[in-house]
């Protein structure tokens, strides 16, 4: 032989049955082509910044569970799965134009943000666009659909209010970011397993464990992210440690280290209520909060909550697609590590 084989594209879950894997590998690229053309507006000027983020890649998370979980019913090469598919990844991008302008963002999957590149109002207007087409894709699947993006969209908007806002008086503030992380994260990623296994035809209780599984294991994937925050080094994780911190991002183990009443544990309130900006405070509250028994509170909550939904998935028969789904389970419980 004169060269190897072009290794085939890594997917976003963890799939190691290579037959299931090419099969999702063909029907995510023909879905990254009806995306392009959704994308696609009456004038260049549109169509260019409506695929902007969508061309600087991403993992395509969503749109692979849609198809993932559509193994479980009779029919997963249906049209119906693949629009599915699209919807819930039409939806995440339009998403991410709103994001980065309400976090003043630069950067996006190591791009520049439409609001760098042209100005906060195209950005605004473009998710606007892209959130349009969404919804007429989903006509196109029926009413139920439209009702269920409906209750998705609003929930993502909510939770992304509900992050801009203080907890209610004598509401606890912990109780209050597991409801923004389950709007903002874990109705999209529920909504994807709930398309895809409805859309293949299986039964009403495989969509059901699937709708939950998703909510679940979409905003533990979050809390890990909170967790990985403070725990790990730059090398490892390719991020600066601590930056939601820095920032005074409430997350999962600084809510939970800010419900202590340690009296060891004043320094660390009070770096907390600090200005973090500040690189020798951020130093010090960062190495308090890796010492923290809140650390390992939060791990051990992410792993129950992961340990919850794979037990929704007994109703699957045993398999590579049940074993996928566990395996991804396990990765965002491991990942806390």
């Amino acid at each position: 032989m004169t060269g190897s084989a072009a290794q085939p594209a890594a997917l976003a879950l963890p799939v190691l049955d290579e037959a299931l894997a090419d099969r999702l590998r063909g029907r995510l690229g023909v879905v990254e082509e009806m995306l392009a053309g959704y994308c696609e507006g009456r004038t260049r000027y549109v169509s260019d910044a409506a695929r902007h983020l969508l061309a600087a890649g991403g993992k395509r998370f969503r749109p692979l569970l849609v198809l993932l979980a559509a193994e479980v019913g009779e029919d997963p090469d249906n049209e119906e799965v693949l629009k599915a598919a699209c919807v819930v990844e039409l939806t995440h991008v339009a998403s991410l134009y709103h994001d980065d302008v309400m976090d003043e963002a630069d950067l996006r999957r190591g791009a520049d943000t439409a609001n760098a590149r042209w100005d906060n109002l195209v950005a605004i207007l473009t998710g606007d666009f892209l959130f349009g087409r969404s919804s007429e894709v989903t006509a196109d699947l029926g009413p139920e659909a439209v009702r269920i993006q409906a209750q998705t969209f609003t929930r993502l908007v909510e939770g992304q209010i509900l992050e801009t806002v203080q907890p209610e008086p004598g509401e606890d503030p912990l109780a209050h970011y597991l409801e923004v992380v389950a709007g903002k994260t874990g109705s999209l990623i529920a909504t994807s397993a709930r398309y895809g296994a409805h859309f293949s035809g299986a039964s009403e209780e495989v969509v059901g464990a699937l709708t939950s599984y998703g909510e679940i294991v979409g905003s533990a994937f979050q809390l890990s992210d909170d967790i990985l925050d403070i725990a790990s080094e730059s090398v490892e994780s390719g991020k600066t440690p601590g930056t939601d911190l820095r920032e005074g991002v409430p997350t999962l183990p600084v809510l939970m280290a800010r419900a202590s009443t340690d009296p060891a544990d004043a320094r660390l309130l009070e770096l907390l209520d600090a200005d973090l900006t500040d690189d020798a405070l951020h130093a010090e509250a960062l190495e308090l909060l890796r010492a923290h028994p809140a650390m390992a509170e939060a791990r051990a909550y992410v792993i129950a909550r992961t340990d919850e939904a794979k037990q929704l998935l007994e109703v699957l028969p045993e398999g590579p697609v049940r074993s996928a789904l566990e395996a991804f389970a396990d990765v965002v419980a491991t990942r806390t590590a």
